[in-house]
């Protein structure tokens, strides 16, 4: 592992596939306004790498993916200082939801607030056995806000309004069974389990994927009959890649 900056680390392996560790961010990897500044940086710098296939991100060590964020930061926040470091946590958030190649969250341990909110901005949620999940800011004198508002496009409503009003924390069952978490593995076997995503999305042709990710965030804001219409003309833009000629003659072939 390479250092990108102070506080992301990044490995490359010859497949394409980048794994981002969020390091030097204490135990449970909790994010205050530098940490927030160098992940966002790290993020946008990766995201101009069009040789990326996949993006893994981690936490350092076993305890978390990201603990949330700097409650000790925050406790010295006025209104204006509060809406700047909110802010740079939306922009963090909105750099992974953007990162133009599919992003894995692998989430062992504790996920809680700002840094459930960056997880639900991924693509994939990968978890351990034994992750915790929580959005508590209500408890500390604050709404969950920003990236939250993608929390009852995944999980619906109720649920969504359950986790954010009662700050209630959820086990990895009830989160897979939820729909917040695609894949709960078992003991022993989260990188097991983020493997095998990252093998299936390796078999999809990588330009497809970009495209297909960038359609899904213009559904999720467009009408339907505008989304519809949209994907025609990104269907045709995919015939200038040469992916489809070179994916579907070789399905072709094998069919022979």
């Amino acid at each position: 592992m390479t250092m990108l900056n102070s506080y992301c680390g990044v490995a490359r392996d010859s497949r394409g596939v980048i794994r981002l560790t969020i390091s030097n961010a204490g135990s449970l990897n909790i994010l205050g306004t530098p940490v927030i500044n160098r992940l966002r940086e790290g993020l946008e710098t990766l995201a101009r790498d069009r040789d990326i296939r996949v993006l893994v991100i981690a936490g350092q060590g076993e305890k978390s993916l990201i603990g949330g964020a700097d409650i000790k930061e925050m406790a010295k926040l006025d209104q204006p200082s509060a809406e700047k470091f909110i802010s740079g946590l939306r922009d963090l958030c909105e750099a992974v939801r953007a990162f133009p190649a599919p992003v894995i969250a692998r989430m062992p341990g504790w996920c809680l607030g700002g840094g459930l909110e960056f997880a639900a901005a991924c693509d994939f949620r990968i978890a351990a056995h034994d992750a915790k999940f929580a959005m508590p800011e209500v408890r500390v004198g604050i709404p969950s806000v920003i990236h939250a508002a993608l929390l009852p496009r995944l999980i619906g409503w109720g649920r969504a309004r359950w986790l954010v009003m009662t700050a209630a924390t959820i086990d990895g069952p009830t989160a897979l069974n939820w729909g917040l978490i695609d894949v709960l593995a078992a003991e022993g076997q989260l990188d097991t389990e983020v493997e095998k995503v990252v093998t299936m999305l390796l078999e999809c042709g990588p330009e497809a994927l970009r495209s297909q990710k960038a359609l899904l965030k213009q559904w999720e804001e467009l009408p339907l009959t505008e989304s519809v219409n949209l994907s025609v003309g990104v269907f045709g833009q995919s015939f200038l890649t040469g992916e489809p000629t070179r994916l579907m003659q070789a399905f072709v072939d094998r069919k022979r």
